[in-house]
Parts: C-alpha cells; structure tokens; sequence
C-alpha cells in the first residue's frame, strides 16, 4: 500500500491584498476607461467604454495593446489608416496615455463608501494590507497621496510596472507576500474588482474575492448605479457575478463593504485544513 501525505496550513488569515480603482477608490473604475477612450479617439479610431473596459487589470500598456487586438477596433483602424494597428501604435498611445491619466486621477480619487471600516476591520484581526494595481509608480504616487490624504494607507503597494509583467501572472501578489513578510500564499487574500485580478489572486495561490458592482463590471459611478431601477440593477448584478466566477473567484459580492463574512468562511475553511 502505498500513501501520500500533505502538510496543510491550519492558522489565521495573515494578509489581504487590495486593488486600488473600483476596488478602494473610484466606485466604477472610470479614471482609466475614459482616458482609454480618449487616447483612441485622438488617432481617429472611436471606441466604445466596453471595449476601452474589456482587458482592465493588466498594465496599461499591455491594456491599450489588448485594445488594439479586439476585432471590432482592428477594422476601424483598418478603416482609418488603411492597416492595422502595430506595436509603434500602442508605443505612441501609452506615451499619450500617462500624461492624462496623471492629470485627472486626482478627479476620481474618492474613496468607495465603506472602503475605509472594512480595512479598519481587517486591521483589528492582525492582518497585514497589501494592494496591487495596473497602474505605474508614478500614477500611484498621486493615489497613495490621495487616499493617505483621505485615511487609507496601506502597508505594501506594487504596481505593474514595479515587476517582470503584470496581471494576471502572480508576480505583483509575490512581491506584496514578500514586501508583507507573511507566508504561506494560503494565508491571503486577494480582493479585485477586474477578472485578470482574480486570476492574479488564484495563481499565486491565494483566496480570492470578486467585487461585482463597485468597478469594472458594471463601470457605472455610485450615483449612476443608484439610479437604475431595481429589476435592471439587479440584471446587471446578476451577470457580473456570473463573470466573476467564471473567472474562478471563491466568493463574490456586491462591493468592499461586503468581505468580512468572506473572510470569516475563509478563516473557518484554513481550520479545517482547506486549501484556495
């Protein structure tokens, strides 16, 4: 007879790691999407905010390149400029792209409601906050000023642009575990309002948590989603819960404020030796 034995991790949750746009700040992740609209619109080539939405999470260059490869934005470039779009293309739309995101994050930098007594709870369990994002150092130099400014700092912040590539490979989850000084990965936690940042989450071997109404899956600012009737909010809930799972997350719910049950099951689950 022949028998394997596995070593199982049965302590606390050590760490969550948080996104930043539509995740703690900027209910509906707009600050991207619109300056993605724009950097398209300026070489002729209109798109809409779901295309300019569909690959949010990854790093903003790898973002407009995803853009350039959706079918729909390829003929219209072919349309416009007579072939389609190359990597010089997506050089000169990044290089256009940072200065007005620099420009107005400050404009959709207010914290989501709620954001700031969930990490309050976190915090009085022990655990560590780390954050990842597809924005670069120097964007998130204004958002880590603006939201310091407003009560939210967290312990460890990597951006994409701070590792070999960004979501959803692991590496930004990695770095954080090390920057937190916590292990094992089963001990975290990963929070995101984008597919790629769940799957950032599970590839690094963590618990993930999906946010389906705060950010880019509905993309609606606060005052926008309440202003839908009940039956279409609750159409559009629905969907997007079903995208989040279908991307793998081990929960999902409405926004931020609704994770601390999440945590609860996930620290029941590390008890009974559970594993992501």
């Amino acid at each position: 007879m022949t028998f394997i034995y596995q070593r199982s991790y049965r302590g606390k949750i050590q760490a969550v790691l948080l996104d930043w746009a539509g995740t703690t700040m900027d209910f509906g992740c707009i600050a991207p999407a619109v300056v993605f609209v724009e950097v398209f619109k300026r070489q002729g080539v209109p798109i809409s905010m779901e295309e300019a939405r569909a690959p949010m999470g990854a790093h903003k260059r790898v973002h407009i390149q995803r853009i350039t490869e959706l079918d729909s934005v390829r003929a219209r470039w072919q349309a416009k400029h007579g072939r389609p779009p190359n990597d010089a293309d997506v050089s000169k739309m990044f290089e256009e792209f940072v200065p007005l995101q620099l420009e107005c994050l400050s404009e959709y930098s207010e914290l989501i409601p709620g954001a700031l007594d969930a990490v309050k709870a976190m915090r009085a369990r022990g655990y560590k906050i780390g954050s990842t994002t597809g924005y670069t150092t120097e964007m998130m130099k204004i958002n880590l000023k603006d939201a310091k400014r407003q009560g939210y700092e967290p312990d460890a912040t990597v951006c994409a642009s701070d590792v070999p590539a960004g979501r959803p490979l692991p590496y930004m989850c990695l770095k954080n575990v090390i920057d937190l000084g916590v292990s094992p990965v089963e001990a975290c936690v990963k929070i995101d309002d984008t597919r790629p940042g769940v799957e950032e989450g599970l590839n690094a071997g963590m618990w993930t948590i999906g946010l389906a109404i705060s950010g880019n899956e509905i993309g609606l600012t606060l005052a926008e989603w309440k202003k839908l009737a009940k039956a279409e909010q609750e159409r559009r809930r629905q969907a997007a819960y079903t995208r989040m799972y279908q991307s793998g997350a081990h929960y999902v719910v409405d926004d931020i404020t609704g994770v601390m049950p999440c945590l609860d099951d996930i620290e029941a689950r590390l008890r009974r030796g559970e594993r992501p």
